[in-house]
């Protein structure tokens, strides 16, 4: 199974995996998403759009649970992720 098998998993952000060193699911199912939000963002030297988080989200979802759901029903958990961790830095 490739990175791009995963639902919500385009060639953008599979390649953007493939840049940190995740290159199957399995090594996707080991990363915090926030952690891998960040890493990303840290590596193309700009903050990426949340919608990347929530991707990562719904994949990590998926990854656990075997549901797939549309990543955009991530965005209150993923918001929610963004700003308490704002308020802790």
């Amino acid at each position: 199974m490739k990175l791009e098998d995963l639902p919500n998993i385009g060639k953008s952000i599979a390649g953007d995996l493939r840049s940190l060193g995740i290159h199957t699911p399995q090594e996707l199912a080991k990363c915090d998403p926030l952690s891998t939000y960040n890493l990303l963002s840290d590596s193309m030297g700009k903050r990426h759009d949340p919608c990347v988080l929530y991707t990562l989200m719904a994949a990590k979802h998926f990854l656990e649970s075997g549901e797939s759901v549309a990543w955009w029903k991530f965005t209150d958990a993923g918001k929610a992720l963004l700003l308490s961790t704002r308020a802790h830095s």
